[in-house]
């Protein structure tokens, strides 16, 4: 199984993955460019699941974390980052953005 990987896009624009995502240096980056492209082929064995969400571990640095949910059956939604310092703060931020995103998406289907 094979996912499509996409950043959440807020209404004003922005990714909250992007924007943490643009803070880290090269090497962080390019671990999770890494991450990403495993998840992408399937690969979630990272991934651990709370209140509706994944927390992709990765065991360096920090402990840096992506915060991701599944949109249907192909689609994976990279909600945000951080690391295990700000772990709990930034889950609750994920569940949050991912609650926004499902209201939003129902409304549309509404309006469609």
């Amino acid at each position: 199984m094979s996912y499509q990987i996409r950043e959440l896009v807020l209404p004003d624009g922005s990714s909250p993955y992007a924007d943490w995502f643009s803070t880290l240096d090269a090497v962080a980056a390019a671990k999770l460019t890494v991450a990403a492209a495993r998840m992408e082929r399937g690969n979630l064995s990272n991934v651990e699941w709370f209140r509706g969400i994944g927390e992709y571990r990765i065991d360096w640095g920090p402990g840096y974390r992506i915060y991701l949910a599944k949109d249907g059956l192909e689609f994976i939604v990279l909600l945000g980052g951080g690391s295990k310092k700000r772990q709990q703060r930034d889950l609750d931020e994920a569940v949050a953005l991912w609650e926004d995103f499902k209201r939003r998406k129902a409304r549309m289907k509404k309006g469609a």
